[in-house]
Protein backbone atom coordinates (compact mmCIF):
# COMPACT_ATOMS: atom_id res chain seq x y z
CA UNK A 1 0.00 0.00 0.00
CA UNK A 2 1.37 3.83 -0.88
CA UNK A 3 0.61 5.92 1.93
CA UNK A 4 1.83 9.20 -0.24
CA UNK A 5 -1.33 11.02 -0.65
CA UNK A 6 -1.59 12.03 -4.26
CA UNK A 7 -2.10 15.64 -5.30
CA UNK A 8 -6.14 15.37 -4.80
CA UNK A 9 -6.17 14.02 -1.78
CA UNK A 10 -3.42 16.73 -0.67
CA UNK A 11 -5.95 19.58 -1.96
CA UNK A 12 -9.08 18.07 -0.50
CA UNK A 13 -7.05 18.09 2.86
CA UNK A 14 -6.06 21.71 2.95
CA UNK A 15 -9.60 22.82 1.42
CA UNK A 16 -10.80 21.10 4.17
CA UNK A 17 -8.64 22.17 6.82
CA UNK A 18 -8.41 25.93 5.70
CA UNK A 19 -12.23 26.13 6.49
CA UNK A 20 -12.63 24.56 9.52
CA UNK A 21 -9.37 26.47 10.75
CA UNK A 22 -11.21 29.52 9.16
CA UNK A 23 -14.86 29.09 10.20
CA UNK A 24 -15.35 26.16 12.52
CA UNK A 25 -12.84 26.09 15.18
CA UNK A 26 -13.91 29.73 15.76
CA UNK A 27 -17.42 28.68 16.31
CA UNK A 28 -16.87 25.40 17.82
CA UNK A 29 -17.29 26.56 21.63
CA UNK A 30 -20.20 27.99 20.53
CA UNK A 31 -21.72 25.42 18.85
CA UNK A 32 -20.78 22.64 22.30
CA UNK A 33 -22.35 25.78 24.06
CA UNK A 34 -25.76 26.10 22.28
CA UNK A 35 -26.03 22.82 20.83
CA UNK A 36 -28.26 24.21 17.59
CA UNK A 37 -27.60 22.64 14.43
CA UNK A 38 -25.42 24.89 12.60
CA UNK A 39 -26.45 25.37 9.36
CA UNK A 40 -25.40 28.03 8.13
CA UNK A 41 -21.95 25.73 8.06
CA UNK A 42 -23.67 23.03 6.48
CA UNK A 43 -24.58 25.41 3.69
CA UNK A 44 -21.44 26.16 3.31
CA UNK A 45 -20.04 22.76 3.30
CA UNK A 46 -22.67 21.98 0.84
CA UNK A 47 -21.18 24.87 -1.42
CA UNK A 48 -17.80 23.17 -1.32
CA UNK A 49 -18.93 19.58 -1.76
CA UNK A 50 -18.39 18.34 0.84
CA UNK A 51 -21.69 16.92 1.72
CA UNK A 52 -21.47 14.00 -0.98
CA UNK A 53 -17.98 13.46 -1.10
CA UNK A 54 -17.50 9.59 -1.71
CA UNK A 55 -20.43 9.66 -4.09
CA UNK A 56 -20.22 9.78 -8.29
CA UNK A 57 -20.54 13.23 -10.59
CA UNK A 58 -23.73 11.91 -11.80
CA UNK A 59 -25.14 11.55 -8.68
CA UNK A 60 -24.37 15.66 -7.94
CA UNK A 61 -21.67 14.37 -5.35
CA UNK A 62 -18.30 15.31 -5.56
CA UNK A 63 -16.40 11.43 -7.10
CA UNK A 64 -13.64 11.69 -3.97
CA UNK A 65 -12.36 8.42 -3.61
CA UNK A 66 -12.54 6.83 0.94
CA UNK A 67 -9.39 7.94 1.63
CA UNK A 68 -10.44 11.28 0.63
CA UNK A 69 -13.32 11.32 2.40
CA UNK A 70 -12.06 9.95 5.65
CA UNK A 71 -9.41 12.65 5.13
CA UNK A 72 -11.84 15.43 4.57
CA UNK A 73 -14.09 14.18 7.88
CA UNK A 74 -11.03 13.75 9.86
CA UNK A 75 -10.98 17.16 9.42
CA UNK A 76 -13.71 18.33 9.68
CA UNK A 77 -14.04 16.96 12.88
CA UNK A 78 -10.88 18.21 14.07
CA UNK A 79 -13.01 21.10 14.54
CA UNK A 80 -16.14 19.75 15.71
CA UNK A 81 -17.14 16.43 17.05
CA UNK A 82 -20.78 17.52 16.48
CA UNK A 83 -19.87 18.21 12.83
CA UNK A 84 -18.03 15.32 12.74
CA UNK A 85 -21.55 13.51 13.15
CA UNK A 86 -23.68 15.51 11.09
CA UNK A 87 -21.36 14.48 7.95
CA UNK A 88 -20.93 11.00 8.91
CA UNK A 89 -24.75 10.17 9.56
CA UNK A 90 -25.50 12.24 6.39
CA UNK A 91 -23.11 10.70 3.85
CA UNK A 92 -22.30 7.36 5.31
CA UNK A 93 -25.37 6.23 6.39
CA UNK A 94 -28.04 7.66 5.02
CA UNK A 95 -26.51 8.63 1.43
CA UNK A 96 -24.47 5.34 1.47
CA UNK A 97 -28.20 3.49 2.00
CA UNK A 98 -29.11 5.17 -1.41
CA UNK A 99 -26.20 4.69 -3.04
CA UNK A 100 -25.89 0.88 -2.74
CA UNK A 101 -29.41 -0.43 -2.40
CA UNK A 102 -31.43 2.16 -4.13
CA UNK A 103 -32.83 2.13 -7.68
CA UNK A 104 -31.92 4.93 -10.76
CA UNK A 105 -35.00 7.15 -9.27
CA UNK A 106 -34.94 6.97 -5.99
CA UNK A 107 -31.02 7.81 -6.45
CA UNK A 108 -31.75 10.61 -9.01
CA UNK A 109 -34.64 12.07 -6.38
CA UNK A 110 -32.91 11.69 -2.62
CA UNK A 111 -29.08 11.03 -2.80
CA UNK A 112 -28.33 13.76 -5.47
CA UNK A 113 -30.46 15.98 -2.88
CA UNK A 114 -28.35 14.94 -0.23
CA UNK A 115 -25.02 15.48 -2.12
CA UNK A 116 -26.07 19.27 -3.09
CA UNK A 117 -27.08 19.98 0.63
CA UNK A 118 -30.05 20.70 -0.49
CA UNK A 119 -31.77 17.84 2.25
CA UNK A 120 -29.60 16.44 5.40
CA UNK A 121 -30.08 12.75 5.78
CA UNK A 122 -30.56 10.37 8.97
CA UNK A 123 -30.34 6.93 9.24
CA UNK A 124 -33.38 5.35 11.61
CA UNK A 125 -32.48 2.09 13.13
CA UNK A 126 -32.00 1.89 16.91
CA UNK A 127 -34.63 1.44 19.36
CA UNK A 128 -34.83 1.57 23.00
CA UNK A 129 -34.75 -1.93 23.20
CA UNK A 130 -32.58 -2.84 20.14
CA UNK A 131 -29.44 -1.28 19.90
CA UNK A 132 -26.85 -3.86 19.51
CA UNK A 133 -29.30 -6.56 18.98
CA UNK A 134 -30.95 -5.23 15.12
CA UNK A 135 -33.67 -8.16 15.09
CA UNK A 136 -35.11 -6.90 18.30
CA UNK A 137 -37.09 -3.94 16.83
CA UNK A 138 -40.80 -3.54 17.08
CA UNK A 139 -41.19 -1.13 14.79
CA UNK A 140 -43.47 -2.68 12.15
CA UNK A 141 -44.27 -1.92 8.28
CA UNK A 142 -47.49 -3.36 7.25
CA UNK A 143 -48.84 -4.23 3.65
CA UNK A 144 -51.28 -1.69 2.53
CA UNK A 145 -52.35 -1.62 -1.28
CA UNK A 146 -49.24 0.32 -2.92
CA UNK A 147 -47.60 0.43 0.24
CA UNK A 148 -47.07 0.52 3.70
CA UNK A 149 -48.12 1.59 6.77
CA UNK A 150 -45.33 2.13 9.71
CA UNK A 151 -45.77 2.44 13.19
CA UNK A 152 -43.20 2.30 16.09
CA UNK A 153 -40.09 4.28 17.25
CA UNK A 154 -36.41 4.95 16.79
CA UNK A 155 -34.05 6.27 19.28
CA UNK A 156 -30.67 7.89 19.54
CA UNK A 157 -30.67 8.97 15.66
CA UNK A 158 -28.06 11.52 14.86
CA UNK A 159 -29.64 14.58 12.15
CA UNK A 160 -33.27 12.90 13.10
CA UNK A 161 -34.71 16.51 14.15
CA UNK A 162 -33.43 18.30 10.48
CA UNK A 163 -33.69 15.72 8.29
CA UNK A 164 -35.31 15.60 4.92
CA UNK A 165 -34.90 11.70 4.21
CA UNK A 166 -35.38 9.45 6.82
CA UNK A 167 -33.74 5.82 5.77
CA UNK A 168 -36.23 3.90 8.04
CA UNK A 169 -35.67 -0.22 9.33
CA UNK A 170 -39.01 -1.73 10.16
CA UNK A 171 -40.40 -5.09 10.41
CA UNK A 172 -42.33 -6.25 7.16
CA UNK A 173 -42.91 -10.24 8.87
CA UNK A 174 -42.47 -10.14 11.99
CA UNK A 175 -41.72 -14.18 12.69
CA UNK A 176 -39.27 -13.85 10.05
CA UNK A 177 -36.74 -12.33 12.86
CA UNK A 178 -33.25 -10.71 11.07
CA UNK A 179 -34.80 -12.03 7.52
CA UNK A 180 -38.39 -9.79 8.04
CA UNK A 181 -36.59 -6.80 8.49
CA UNK A 182 -37.03 -3.91 5.15
CA UNK A 183 -35.89 -0.69 4.72
CA UNK A 184 -37.33 2.57 3.62
CA UNK A 185 -37.16 6.53 2.46
CA UNK A 186 -39.43 8.53 4.93
CA UNK A 187 -39.71 11.99 3.80
CA UNK A 188 -40.88 13.92 7.33
CA UNK A 189 -42.15 16.94 5.70
CA UNK A 190 -44.45 14.43 3.57
CA UNK A 191 -45.26 11.56 5.75
CA UNK A 192 -48.40 12.60 8.16
CA UNK A 193 -47.72 10.64 11.25
CA UNK A 194 -43.93 11.55 11.84
CA UNK A 195 -43.44 12.91 14.79
CA UNK A 196 -40.40 14.31 16.55
CA UNK A 197 -40.90 13.35 20.06
CA UNK A 198 -37.33 15.35 21.41
CA UNK A 199 -33.37 15.72 20.99
CA UNK A 200 -31.07 14.18 23.75
CA UNK A 201 -29.56 16.50 25.95
CA UNK A 202 -25.65 14.69 25.63
CA UNK A 203 -22.42 14.55 27.07
CA UNK A 204 -20.66 15.94 24.36
CA UNK A 205 -21.42 15.82 19.91
CA UNK A 206 -23.13 19.11 20.12
CA UNK A 207 -24.49 20.87 17.14
CA UNK A 208 -25.45 17.28 15.51
CA UNK A 209 -29.54 16.95 17.00
CA UNK A 210 -29.75 13.23 18.36
CA UNK A 211 -33.67 12.41 18.37
CA UNK A 212 -36.06 10.11 19.60
CA UNK A 213 -38.74 9.60 16.50
CA UNK A 214 -42.16 8.33 16.60
CA UNK A 215 -44.52 6.94 13.64
CA UNK A 216 -47.88 6.97 13.66
CA UNK A 217 -49.95 5.53 10.84
CA UNK A 218 -46.84 6.38 8.46
CA UNK A 219 -47.89 5.66 4.89
CA UNK A 220 -44.88 5.13 2.59
CA UNK A 221 -45.13 4.25 -0.84
CA UNK A 222 -43.60 0.90 -2.15
CA UNK A 223 -41.70 3.10 -4.50
CA UNK A 224 -39.71 4.23 -1.59
CA UNK A 225 -39.03 0.85 -0.42
CA UNK A 226 -35.40 -0.16 -0.50
CA UNK A 227 -34.48 -3.59 -1.92
CA UNK A 228 -36.52 -6.21 -1.91
CA UNK A 229 -38.65 -7.21 1.19
CA UNK A 230 -36.42 -8.86 3.92
CA UNK A 231 -33.07 -7.40 2.88
CA UNK A 232 -33.11 -4.76 5.52
CA UNK A 233 -31.14 -6.51 7.93
CA UNK A 234 -28.04 -6.79 5.41
CA UNK A 235 -28.10 -3.40 3.91
CA UNK A 236 -27.80 -2.13 7.39
CA UNK A 237 -25.01 -4.03 8.49
CA UNK A 238 -23.39 -3.58 5.27
CA UNK A 239 -23.94 -0.01 5.76
CA UNK A 240 -22.37 0.30 9.35
CA UNK A 241 -19.45 -1.57 7.96
CA UNK A 242 -18.59 1.20 5.48
CA UNK A 243 -19.27 3.99 8.62
CA UNK A 244 -17.26 2.59 10.51
CA UNK A 245 -13.95 3.93 8.99
CA UNK A 246 -15.91 7.45 8.97
CA UNK A 247 -15.93 6.68 13.01
CA UNK A 248 -12.15 6.38 12.79
CA UNK A 249 -12.08 9.51 10.83
CA UNK A 250 -14.24 10.94 13.16
CA UNK A 251 -11.70 9.44 15.82
CA UNK A 252 -8.61 10.66 14.31
CA UNK A 253 -9.71 14.68 13.77
CA UNK A 254 -10.61 14.83 17.80
CA UNK A 255 -7.43 12.58 18.56
CA UNK A 256 -5.41 15.64 16.17
CA UNK A 257 -7.15 17.90 17.84
CA UNK A 258 -6.57 17.75 21.33
CA UNK A 259 -2.53 16.77 20.29
CA UNK A 260 -2.31 20.02 18.58
CA UNK A 261 -3.81 21.81 21.78
CA UNK A 262 -2.29 19.87 24.39
CA UNK A 263 1.18 20.78 22.58
CA UNK A 264 0.24 24.19 21.85
CA UNK A 265 -0.31 25.11 25.82
CA UNK A 266 2.69 22.68 26.86
CA UNK A 267 4.65 25.13 25.18
CA UNK A 268 3.07 28.22 26.14
CA UNK A 269 2.49 27.36 29.67
CA UNK A 270 5.68 27.96 32.07
CA UNK A 271 6.10 26.19 35.58
CA UNK A 272 9.74 26.40 37.78
CA UNK A 273 11.20 29.08 34.96
CA UNK A 274 10.53 26.97 32.08
CA UNK A 275 8.21 25.97 29.41
CA UNK A 276 6.32 22.49 30.53
CA UNK A 277 7.06 21.22 27.13
CA UNK A 278 11.00 20.98 28.64
CA UNK A 279 9.80 18.35 31.14
CA UNK A 280 10.40 14.64 30.03
CA UNK A 281 6.89 13.68 31.57
CA UNK A 282 4.79 15.75 29.23
CA UNK A 283 7.31 15.28 26.06
CA UNK A 284 6.37 11.36 27.04
CA UNK A 285 2.66 11.93 26.72
CA UNK A 286 2.75 14.24 23.98
CA UNK A 287 4.91 11.22 21.86
CA UNK A 288 2.36 8.66 22.84
CA UNK A 289 -0.46 10.80 21.71
CA UNK A 290 1.02 11.06 18.40
CA UNK A 291 1.82 7.68 17.94
CA UNK A 292 -1.28 6.35 18.89
CA UNK A 293 -3.28 9.21 16.90
CA UNK A 294 -0.93 8.29 13.66
CA UNK A 295 -1.69 4.39 14.31
CA UNK A 296 -5.22 5.14 13.87
CA UNK A 297 -4.95 6.80 11.00
CA UNK A 298 -3.01 4.30 9.27
CA UNK A 299 -5.94 1.75 10.41
CA UNK A 300 -8.48 3.60 8.94
CA UNK A 301 -7.32 3.97 5.44
CA UNK A 302 -5.89 0.37 5.71
CA UNK A 303 -10.10 -0.29 5.80
CA UNK A 304 -10.78 2.56 3.27
CA UNK A 305 -8.33 0.88 1.08
CA UNK A 306 -10.20 -2.52 0.99
CA UNK A 307 -13.23 -1.11 0.68
CA UNK A 308 -12.08 1.01 -2.44
CA UNK A 309 -10.63 -2.64 -3.72
CA UNK A 310 -13.86 -3.79 -3.45
CA UNK A 311 -12.40 -6.80 -1.15
CA UNK A 312 -13.64 -7.70 2.50
CA UNK A 313 -12.71 -4.81 4.62
CA UNK A 314 -15.14 -5.86 7.89
CA UNK A 315 -12.28 -6.94 10.62
CA UNK A 316 -10.45 -3.84 9.02
CA UNK A 317 -12.97 -1.62 9.62
CA UNK A 318 -14.18 -2.84 12.80
CA UNK A 319 -10.07 -2.70 13.91
CA UNK A 320 -9.77 0.85 12.54
CA UNK A 321 -12.89 2.50 14.64
CA UNK A 322 -11.88 0.31 17.65
CA UNK A 323 -8.84 1.61 18.20
CA UNK A 324 -9.03 5.07 16.82
CA UNK A 325 -12.63 5.68 18.82
CA UNK A 326 -10.59 4.72 22.36
CA UNK A 327 -7.20 6.00 21.08
CA UNK A 328 -9.41 9.00 20.89
CA UNK A 329 -10.61 9.46 23.98
CA UNK A 330 -7.04 8.35 25.65
CA UNK A 331 -5.28 11.15 23.83
CA UNK A 332 -8.46 13.65 24.82
CA UNK A 333 -7.94 12.32 28.38
CA UNK A 334 -3.57 13.52 28.28
CA UNK A 335 -4.79 16.32 26.92
CA UNK A 336 -7.13 17.89 29.95
CA UNK A 337 -3.73 16.16 32.08
CA UNK A 338 -1.05 18.50 30.25
CA UNK A 339 -3.22 21.17 30.51
CA UNK A 340 -3.63 20.48 34.64
CA UNK A 341 -6.41 22.59 36.15
CA UNK A 342 -7.10 24.18 33.19
CA UNK A 343 -7.95 21.16 31.09
CA UNK A 344 -11.14 20.70 33.58
CA UNK A 345 -12.52 24.37 33.35
CA UNK A 346 -14.72 25.23 29.58
CA UNK A 347 -11.65 27.90 29.39
CA UNK A 348 -10.15 25.64 27.14
CA UNK A 349 -11.18 23.06 24.33
CA UNK A 350 -9.44 20.43 25.91
CA UNK A 351 -12.56 18.95 28.10
CA UNK A 352 -14.56 19.50 24.84
CA UNK A 353 -12.22 17.06 22.94
CA UNK A 354 -13.38 14.38 25.51
CA UNK A 355 -16.48 14.58 25.71
CA UNK A 356 -17.01 14.40 21.94
CA UNK A 357 -14.21 11.40 21.46
CA UNK A 358 -16.27 9.67 23.87
CA UNK A 359 -19.24 9.31 21.97
CA UNK A 360 -17.06 7.37 19.07
CA UNK A 361 -16.82 4.33 21.44
CA UNK A 362 -20.41 3.83 21.47
CA UNK A 363 -22.44 4.33 18.28
CA UNK A 364 -22.40 2.76 15.00
CA UNK A 365 -21.25 -0.48 16.77
CA UNK A 366 -19.68 -0.40 20.69
CA UNK A 367 -15.93 -1.43 21.66
CA UNK A 368 -17.32 -4.93 22.70
CA UNK A 369 -19.38 -5.80 19.95
CA UNK A 370 -16.68 -4.59 17.58
CA UNK A 371 -14.39 -6.81 19.65
CA UNK A 372 -16.63 -9.63 18.87
CA UNK A 373 -16.83 -9.20 15.33
CA UNK A 374 -13.21 -9.25 15.23
CA UNK A 375 -12.53 -12.50 16.92
CA UNK A 376 -15.00 -13.92 14.92
CA UNK A 377 -13.78 -12.58 11.98
CA UNK A 378 -10.30 -13.94 12.98
CA UNK A 379 -11.33 -17.16 13.99
CA UNK A 380 -13.04 -17.91 10.38
CA UNK A 381 -9.67 -17.07 8.92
Amino acid sequence: MDFTLSEEQRQIRDTVAEFVDEEVVPRAAEIDETDEFPADLIDEMAELGLMGMPFPVEYEGAGLDYHSYAIGLAEISRGSGGLGTVVAAHTSLAGNMLYEFGDERQKETYLSALNTGEDIGAFALSEAEAGSDVPAMTTAAERDGDGYVVNGGKLWISNGSVADTVTLFAKTDPDAGRKGISAFVVRPEEDDGFVVEGTEDKLGDKGCPTAELRFDDVWIPEERRLGAEGEGFVQALKTLNGGRITIAARSVGIARAALDEAASYAQEREQFDRAIADFQAIQHKLADMDTKARAAELLMHEAADLKMRDEDYIKEAAQAKLYASEISREVANEGIQIHGGYGYTKDFPAERFYRDAKLSEIYEGTSEVLRNTIAQRLLDE
